[in-house]
């Protein structure tokens, strides 16, 4: 089994993951997260063969800016017609 994190660097505990890793128990690793960022100097994942690691960029692609940029413009459009966005944290501050 291979584990890939992109989501958050916290639900993965390091220190278990090197284990695995180093054990078997795990064939490899993808991580674009960390538990702690920046990734220490020091980490073991640093130097294992079985572990891509890429710095907190694994969304960044074209398409992926297309939709950022669609996006964007979609919620100023709804917000400049007072509608609130679909993706508004802080809903209740219109109340």
């Amino acid at each position: 089994a291979f584990l890939v994190n992109m989501a958050r660097g916290g639900i993965v505990c390091t220190e278990d993951l090197v284990e695995a890793l180093r054990s078997g128990q795990l064939g490899g690793a993808g991580l674009d997260v960390f538990e702690k960022e920046p990734l220490p100097a020091d980490s073991p994942l640093l130097k294992m063969r079985n572990v891509v690691l890429t710095p907190h960029i694994a969304f960044q692609t074209e398409e992926s800016y297309e939709e950022l940029q669609r996006k964007a413009v979609g919620y100023a459009i709804q917000g400049a017609r007072g509608e609130m966005p679909p993706s508004a944290v802080n809903r209740d501050a219109r109340k």
